[in-house]
């Protein structure tokens, strides 16, 4: 899978340029705050209709243009689509092959990107909503129904916490419409957890490889799914899952009354990353740490081929700063002639030109993109 062409209007700095891409690498150098995130952000956007940096898509619009445009042309398995979203004040609107998508789920999945991005470097050591948000983001790509689900999901409990608050102030007294909202709730929560267990088990057994390939060391990285109700295995069917969730909501009435919020759930539960049996967040160092977070990021490379039979596209926003040179080789070494690949930078000298070969190289001023000539 790689991304031919790329169109962009009025997506932040970014007021209209239009990029052909090379099919494996592309490097993007320029100093800060020139646009190389926005570019990199866009072509995220193109794939998932959202954001890494904001929840608000109004802010991705430039302050001078009523909306942003972006579309592009994927090649995949033999084929070629052209895809196209449109973001306005008012929501956003997909299109697939020039046909307007009724829903974002039949969208979603026509072309797969991982980002890599400094924030990532806090996955491990990070608060839980940063490893909430990735499960989300990075599942939700490959998967419809975790997506619907997911989104779902966000919909009822954002209507049960409006409830909760109507309840904790005296405003209504009812509080059977919010055993009903529980009801619903725990159901789209059962939906949501059964995934989570079964993508990250796969994401778990590839970040494994993925770490040993990368830090050459002993120690055996795993994944745990830490579920806010405790209660919860992976060998719970749905059904199981969805009545412990609702037990749960029960238990816990009286003090969300009290508090005016849904204390358990999907939205509160945890990713635990560890060496050999310990807490990577209590007793990794900092190098240890970040080796784990290259290694989720190189697993979800491999779950999207897994889910897929394709390979992603890799955006590393300002990331090969931040690694030092071994990582960096071992990063490129591991996709090398696997992804299509978009690196921004603000100099070459950090790269590892031993294994890149022929990169295009553009240079982007004031949200602006030029191609750099070849020798």
């Amino acid at each position: 899978m790689y991304l031919s062409r790329f169109s962009v209007q009025g997506f932040r700095n970014l007021h209209k340029l239009e990029v052909n891409f090379d099919s494996n690498v592309n490097i993007f150098i320029g100093k800060n705050a020139q646009g190389k995130t926005n570019l990199l952000e866009a072509i995220y956007f193109l794939a998932l209709t959202r954001s890494h940096r904001t929840s608000n898509d109004s802010e991705l619009i430039n302050f001078t243009k009523e909306y942003a445009n972006l579309s592009g042309e994927v090649h995949k398995s033999q084929i070629e689509i052209d895809l196209r979203v449109l973001i306005t004040n008012k929501g956003k609107k997909v299109w697939i092959n020039r046909l307007q998508q009724p829903k974002l789920s039949k969208y979603v999945g026509q072309l797969n990107a991982v980002l890599f991005s400094p924030e990532d470097l806090e996955l491990v050591k990070g608060a839980p909503a940063l490893r909430r948000r990735f499960m989300d983001q990075e599942f939700g790509q490959i998967n419809a129904e975790y997506l619907y689900f997911s989104s779902k999901y966000r919909q009822v409990l954002n209507q049960k916490n409006n409830y909760l608050k109507k309840l904790s102030r005296g405003k209504v007294r009812d509080t059977l419409f919010l055993d009903v909202l529980s009801d619903q709730l725990a159901g789209i929560a059962a939906e949501i957890i059964v995934r989570r267990y079964k993508f990250l088990n796969y994401l778990s057994h590839a970040a494994q490889d993925a770490y040993e390939h990368i830090s050459l060391a002993s120690e055996k990285l795993t994944i745990e799914y830490k579920p806010s109700v405790s209660e919860i295995s992976s060998q719970d069917a749905t059904e199981e899952i969805y009545h412990k969730v609702l037990d749960n909501f029960k238990k816990m009435k009286p003090a969300e009354l009290k508090r005016g919020t849904t204390l358990s759930g999907p939205h509160r539960d945890d990713i635990i990353f560890k060496l050999d049996g310990k807490n990577a967040h209590l007793y990794a160092s900092q190098g240890q740490q970040r080796s784990i977070a290259l290694s989720v990021k190189l697993a979800e490379i491999q779950l999207v081929h897994n889910v897929t039979n394709e390979y992603p596209l890799l955006l590393l926003d300002d990331v090969m700063s931040e690694l030092d040179h071994g990582r960096q080789s071992a990063l490129l070494n591991y996709i090398h002639g696997k992804t299509q690949t978009f690196i921004t930078t603000t100099d070459l000298e950090g790269i590892s030109w031993e294994i890149i070969k022929k990169p295009k190289i553009y240079h982007v001023q004031n949200g602006e993109v030029s191609l750099e000539k070849e020798n």
